[in-house]
């Protein structure tokens, strides 16, 4: 093995456990999640356990950035690029603040996984310049991130999914399933970020028997709505939704969305349940007669329904389902937990604290998990989730 610049490959990947930072932004653009996780071993065997998790919220002017590229129908290539790069520095000093929370130096972390931030997803093939083409596009310069921190990096892992002809999302399935195939019975990873995505393990489920996919709505657009009718970034605990009441002939018409109707393996993004939608739908309800509370009890849910019907239509048909298990921001609000029973009145359903891995630090941790795979030369991917012609590595590796 060759040493560049203070750097073995052989140190690397003879280091067992290695510490693995996992940074991820999701589609709300919130700031950096930062999960220190301790992994051994690699793929089926490798086992994982978190050290410590932060969050570093993006200045505002940053999140604002974000969401406007993120909701354009064009940008301005410079800003783009710029954008880039500057959240390849906030990353790196997001690592730098968390990793100095959990009390230890970056010279002490071996490898990041960095998800990086999506500004554009667009999984479904169309014709472009004679050819079939998928695209996704995630920001937050990995070479800045490893340069700035000294140590190697592995990022834009969805565009390798797409290379050999899946969609690029959704990649924590594989993460699910190290993490909880040996539960014993058939479960549902449910993940509500800005987008929500289900990942389903059969009892002892193989890899290859795993499949997953976006059911749609998470929490970006009940995010948008309370920004512009509260100047908040979230309904905190759902308490403004809560308040509301339903209309439910409005989510009747919501439900006639035409990606409920895709059969999976598909992904989605805020590019069609984000802030555009959340607008529209601002726009319209003082014509419903209805109060800003009952939009966020309507909109929150249509998260719920969305996931519920997703389940009844594409889960049930194959296996039953004994447990639920929920992570991401949704897992934090009560109201979103309180509509999914009422949805889903006949199952189990837990938040997957409960079974020992933080709901806030799952995506994360999945990252790191990943990175490790990639410096392997592991599979990264599960095909049943994103339709991928076969497993393939992921990721892009910047060194030091």
């Amino acid at each position: 093995m060759t040493k560049t610049d203070g750097f073995s490959w052989g140190e690397l990947l003879g280091k067992d456990p290695k510490r693995v930072l996992g940074l991820m932004s999701g589609t709300s653009a919130d700031g950096v999640d930062v999960a220190v996780v301790e992994i051994r071993g690699v793929g089926p065997e490798a086992t994982f356990r978190l050290q410590h998790f932060g969050t570093v919220a993006y200045p505002r002017s940053v999140r604002e950035a974000v969401l406007a590229v993120a909701q354009a129908e064009a940008v301005r290539l410079a800003e783009v690029a710029r954008l880039n790069m500057r959240l390849g520095e906030l990353f790196a000093d997001a690592a730098r603040e968390v990793v100095a929370q959990a009390g230890l130096s970056l010279q002490e972390i071996d490898l990041i996984g960095s998800h990086g931030q999506t500004i554009g997803h667009f999984p479904e093939a169309v014709d472009f310049l004679g050819s079939r083409t998928r695209a996704t596009v995630q920001i937050a310069e990995p070479a800045v991130i490893a340069k700035k921190t000294g140590v190697p990096t592995v990022a834009d892992f969805r565009v390798s999914d797409l290379a050999v002809g899946g969609e690029g999302a959704p990649l924590v399935p594989y993460f699910d399933w190290l993490a909880l195939r040996h539960l014993g019975r058939n479960v549902v990873a449910l993940n509500i970020g800005g987008i929500a995505n289900v990942t389903v393990l059969p009892k002892n489920a193989a890899l290859e028997d795993v499949f997953a996919f976006d059911t749609g709505p998470g929490n970006a657009m009940i995010d948008t709505l309370a920004e512009i009718y509260w100047g908040e970034p979230m309904d905190v605990g759902g308490q403004h939704a809560s308040a509301g009441r339903i209309d439910n002939e409005w989510l009747d018409r919501l439900m006639r969305e035409a990606y409920f109707r895709r059969l999976p393996p598909k992904s989605t993004g805020r590019e069609a349940f984000g802030r555009a939608f959340a607008q529209r739908l601002a726009e319209e309800a003082p014509r419903r007669g209805l109060y800003p509370e009952d939009v966020l009890a309507t909109v929150t849910a249509f998260t719920a329904r969305s996931v519920a019907e997703a389940i009844n239509d594409f889960v049930l048909p194959k296996m039953p389902v004994d447990e639920i298990l929920v992570s991401g921001g949704g897992a934090r609000n009560p109201f979103l937990l309180h509509m999914l029973h009422e949805y889903l009145p006949w199952v189990t359903l837990r938040t997957i604290d409960e079974v020992g891995i933080d709901p806030d630090a799952k995506e994360a941790m999945a990252f790191a998990v990943l990175a490790n795979e990639a410096v392997h030369g592991l599979p990264g991917n599960c095909p049943g989730a994103t339709g991928a012609k076969r497993p393939t590595v992921l990721g892009k590796i910047c060194l030091p």
